[in-house]
């Protein structure tokens, strides 16, 4: 089973790359972020990879980052979910957008990966907030981030949408101001707070 490859990039493609490990080409299957991500060829290259094995073929697919790997091990144990719709999922949302997509039950954000639509984002948010404890990057708190979609905060996180802040972005720094302020937190202190947090990343 193939785990890591460690060579030099030698060709580039919509959905694939080219890994020349010692003379031999290994075409391995990545997300538009990672592909994004690879330096250009022949520059050498370390890739984290899961194998995965059919009847009829061994398809590689590769990562750059160490929480995409595990984000994609964790979708693929969705019913529904392969290689393909995972890394589509991969390529919308990075695995700190799909913490807080997830924590949300954000299925809108869910169904702007390829592959993924509504019956399956209802799916995934289900799946996988019942494994709570697995997901990357320290989800555990995850039962306890319903109020994050009533009341004031779904408001906050609305008026940050409409400003041009990406939802996962947004609903993060509200999550964390909300918790900050507490249950007596008013609508323009929790808006404009959570401006506070974002501003230093722009709007995007």
């Amino acid at each position: 089973m193939i785990a890591q490859l460690t060579g030099r990039v030698d060709q580039l493609s919509d959905g694939a790359c080219v890994i020349d490990v010692g003379g031999v080409g290994y075409l391995v299957q990545a997300s538009s972020r990672t592909l994004a991500a690879l330096p250009s060829p022949p520059a050498a290259i370390r890739l984290l990879v899961e194998t995965h094995v059919r009847e009829d073929a061994i398809i590689l697919y590769g990562f750059l980052d160490p929480a995409e790997r595990d984000w994609f091990r964790l979708l693929t144990t969705v019913q529904g979910v392969g290689g393909k719709v995972a890394l589509g999922i991969l390529s919308a949302l990075s695995p700190a957008e799909l913490v807080g997509v997830i924590a949300a039950a954000d299925k809108a954000s869910l169904t702007r990966a390829s592959g993924v639509g509504p019956r399956l984002a209802v799916r995934l948010v289900t799946e996988l907030r019942d494994k709570a404890g697995a997901i990357p990057n320290g989800i555990a708190g995850i039962t306890h981030t319903p109020a994050l979609v009533t009341g004031i905060a779904e408001d906050a996180l609305s008026a940050l949408t409409n400003l041009g802040y990406r939802r996962p972005e947004a609903q993060s720094v509200v999550a964390r101001v909300h918790a900050r302020l507490g249950d007596a937190a008013t609508l323009d202190a929790l808006i404009r707070d959570s401006l506070k947090d974002l501003a230093p990343k722009g709007i995007t």
